[in-house]
């Protein structure tokens, strides 16, 4: 049983949290509990996303921080398409379906890699090494380019562009980057911390898995609340998904490190980007990442049983 819990994870967490989805929203007995859960939701999300970076990054060794020639490539793909998404943005005239669509694919674009994505991609037989470095390296991106192009997209009411600017700047940046300096500092001054946590690093795997039954939860209930159209802004979320992931194998199997570049490109934080999405962008945008749940996990999965069958 353990060992098919562990084959399946990804598929398991899924189901779960669209069945517990499901539960509170049928079984009206427990109506009275989902303010709760949905606050217990928003509150611990944050915490979820530290805890995995940190967990990743202990594990990291700085000697092996190595850019490889692909880092750079992957960086510059994941700026420059989510500017151009940008720009499509400011210079188009748009209805609210199209900007949930176009800002739904810019949040996927611009997110950071999973910190899963290094257990995922061991699994696979690439180099997780490399993939952590560039973990780190699209954190800082990430950062950066969130709180400068949120605020050109979806203004708020009230605040200019630098209050906004510097408004996501403080939660983004401490929660992407606060990780590596503890890390580094439990590594310095508190080695017996920072030994157990590296030691216990293969919990990052199962904290995600039961992040994504927690986003899986809020992507079934915003499926099942919208019309049809709600399926538009999650065909948005697959396209940014086939297209990353194609890149990602493409210009990593020129360096031949294939499977770490794919992973690195096409895997995303979708529990950050669902977060970024549902607070700082229009409404119906978090379709895209909720549904992006879906398409990357979908494609993980049939990876990780072709690998096992092979």
């Amino acid at each position: 049983m353990w060992k098919f819990i562990k084959n399946w994870t990804l598929p398991l967490a899924m189901l779960v949290g669209t069945l517990v989805y499901l539960m509170f929203s049928r079984l009206s007995f427990l109506q009275p509990l989902k303010p709760f859960v949905n606050e217990f939701a928003s509150f611990i999300t944050p915490w979820l996303i530290f805890a995995q970076l940190l967990l990743t990054f202990c594990k990291m060794e700085m000697k092996n921080l190595l850019p490889q020639r692909w880092h750079l490539w992957l960086l510059m793909i994941q700026a420059f398409s989510c500017m151009m998404v940008v720009g499509v943005l400011l210079l188009m005239p748009m209805d609210g379906l199209s900007i949930g669509f176009w800002e739904g694919m810019m949040v996927c674009l611009i997110c950071p890699t999973a910190t899963a994505a290094a257990v995922i991609t061991g699994k696979l037989g690439g180099n997780a090494a490399t993939l952590t470095t560039y973990t780190l390296l699209s954190n800082l991106l990430g950062a950066v380019m969130v709180p400068l192009v949120f605020p050109l997209v979806e203004p708020h009411e009230g605040l200019t562009f630098w209050t906004a600017f510097w408004k996501i700047l403080s939660k983004v940046f401490p929660l992407l980057l606060s990780p590596f300096l503890v890390a580094l500092f439990l590594k310095r001054y508190w080695t017996g911390a920072h030994a157990w946590l590296m030691n216990h690093s293969g919990m990052a795997f199962y904290i995600w898995a039961f992040a994504l039954a927690l986003v899986m939860g809020q992507t079934a209930r915003s499926l099942f609340n919208s019309d049809a159209s709600a399926w538009l802004v999650a065909s948005g979320g697959l396209i940014a998904c086939i297209v990353q992931f194609f890149l990602g194998k493409r210009i990593g199997g020129v360096y031949g490190d294939r499977i770490s570049a794919g992973q690195a490109l096409g895997q995303k934080n979708t529990v950050l980007a669902i977060w970024m999405a549902s607070t700082y962008l229009y409404p119906t945008a978090v379709v895209a990442p909720g549904s992006y749940v879906l398409w990357q996990n979908l494609f993980n999965s049939w990876q990780l049983w072709k690998k096992r069958n092979r």
